[in-house]
């Protein structure tokens, strides 16, 4: 890769040759000689190859080529000036990157608006987002892979907070079996018919609800688990918010059991250091006040 044969210096003359129409402004508003300012546009020329200005009457304007280059330049240091900012941010103990790792029963739709409103304020800080599933977070936070977790169980010696409270609901498709018969249904009701358990994705492989049928499909996502659902293949529990348009529409209908029909998940907000630093704070924050603003279960 050839190194670049023009200089940050060099475009911010030319910007300025453009913006003033002429040397002899350019070279006023920069505290230069005018001859230091045309000196630098030559240079410029000379490592491009290409005219970027000419003379118009006592004006200098753009070539078309130079309109291109003009354009290109802006971004060019308006990338710079970002970049300096940054490296000023990150001297303040600003972070580069955010591992955030979701339990996946966390409603994907709150998860994308606290992300769009932490955008607008992440200088330039990378956020790396990772599904898991029951003790998954947990794993993470503990193998230090994690600086912010949102899990499904209290972590104990890991700092968290509650935030929010998610309701499972055994459901199947509205022609499932089950739901043909009218009446209510026990939990041995079920044995036969084919369950879908969503696997733990921590090493514990701590599976949660009842795991009484002798036909099991066992998969890695909600999502998948739903899919097998909403085809009429088995029935699940499932996160309510997961569900709530099939629900509404009447593809999915809750099994009408005396006992145990839903069940509820407390979720976490688990800091993965003892310190965090100001980004992953101002993150945090915006999961608590989007979960907050939503019309989602609130932690009891």
């Amino acid at each position: 890769m050839n190194d670049p044969r023009t200089t940050l210096e060099q475009w911010q003359i030319f910007l300025a040759v453009v913006d003033a129409g002429g040397y002899a402004r350019a070279a006023e508003r920069l505290h230069r000689s005018q001859s230091s300012v045309s000196y630098a546009i030559a240079r410029l020329e000379e490592g491009l190859g290409v005219e970027l200005l000419t003379r118009q009457g006592r004006r200098r304007v753009l070539t078309a080529a130079g309109e291109a280059m003009a354009r290109r330049a802006r971004r060019l240091l308006q990338d710079a000036r970002e970049l300096e900012a940054f490296g000023r941010d990150l001297d303040a103990g600003w972070e580069a990157e955010i591992r955030l790792v979701v339990d996946a029963a966390f409603p994907a739709d709150l998860l994308m608006q606290a992300l769009a409103r932490f955008a607008p304020h992440d200088r330039g800080t990378r956020v790396q987002v990772r599904e898991e599933v029951l003790s998954g977070p947990l794993e993470a936070l503990d193998a230090g892979e994690a600086e912010l977790a949102i899990c499904a169980q209290p972590p104990g010696r890991i700092a968290a907070d509650p935030l929010m409270d998610i309701e499972f609901v055994a459901v199947a498709r509205a022609d499932h079996p089950l739901l043909q018969g009218g009446g209510m249904l026990d939990l041995a009701d079920l044995e036969e018919a084919m369950q879908v358990v969503i696997r733990d994705s921590g090493h514990a492989r701590r599976d949660s609800g009842w795991l009484g049928a002798e036909h099991r499909w066992t998969v890695s996502s909600i999502d998948r688990a739903i899919a097998i659902v909403r085809n009429g293949l088995g029935y699940a529990w499932l996160p309510e918010p997961a569900i709530r348009p099939a629900l509404a529409c009447g593809e999915l209908r809750p099994l009408p059991l005396r006992h145990g029909g839903t069940y509820h998940t407390h979720l976490y907000l688990a800091w993965g250091q003892a310190h965090p630093g100001p980004a992953t704070h101002l993150l945090a924050g915006f999961l608590r006040a989007t979960v907050e603003a939503g019309e989602h279960g609130k932690f009891p």
